[in-house]
């Protein structure tokens, strides 16, 4: 026991505050005047580089910040230009039925035609259609507008499909419209 009283004895001796061993005064380094002044020009040097950088990095965010503005302004400029194109030759389709009112044929051609390019240029652009008739109900791509209860098929599988869904990347940007069976 008399080795525990002297381990808490030294223990609540270093645990007090030592007094200071020197003032403050004598703590402080001593310099010379002419390298006080330079210590302080170099402060002020660098103070003023801090101040430049500071000013050229707000310009450089500023700057991208604008040039993100102007990005996103004119993202879809090609694909308007492809859309266009495809509008011009609608007007074509529709003048030329216009003029010959009896050759649908030569009119339907047409639009399929443009549909095709239509189709073509969303699937460039990296749009595709959501497979729906024959599969299992997904809630992620498919909106159910109608069940009908029907013993030939699976429960949850679509039957028809009203409205075309598309996904653009990973990201489904429009659901498909679609009837599903339920059983009895």
């Amino acid at each position: 026991m008399n080795k525990n009283v002297e381990t808490e004895k030294k223990d609540q001796q270093k645990a007090r505050p030592k007094k200071a061993d020197k003032p403050l005064k004598e703590k402080m380094i001593k310099i010379k005047e002419s390298e006080h002044a330079k210590l302080i020009e170099e402060a002020a040097k660098y103070k003023e580089q801090y101040i430049r950088l500071y000013a050229e990095f707000e310009n450089a965010r500023k700057r991208m910040d604008r040039e993100k503005q102007e990005f996103v302004k004119f993202a879809n400029e090609g694909l308007i230009t492809e859309f266009l194109g495809i509008l011009d030759n609608l007007e074509r389709s529709v003048e030329s039925a216009k003029e010959k009112h009896q050759d649908y044929t030569a009119f339907l051609k047409g639009i399929e035609m443009v549909m095709a390019h239509v189709h073509e240029m969303l699937k460039n652009n990296g749009v595709v259609p959501i497979e729906a008739q024959g599969k299992m109900f997904d809630p992620h791509c498919h909106e159910v507008l109608m069940q009908e209860e029907i013993e030939e098929m699976d429960d949850g599988m679509v039957m028809e499909e009203f409205q075309k869904g598309y996904r653009f990347g990973e990201r489904i940007i429009r659901t498909a419209k679609v009837k599903v069976a339920r059983k009895k």
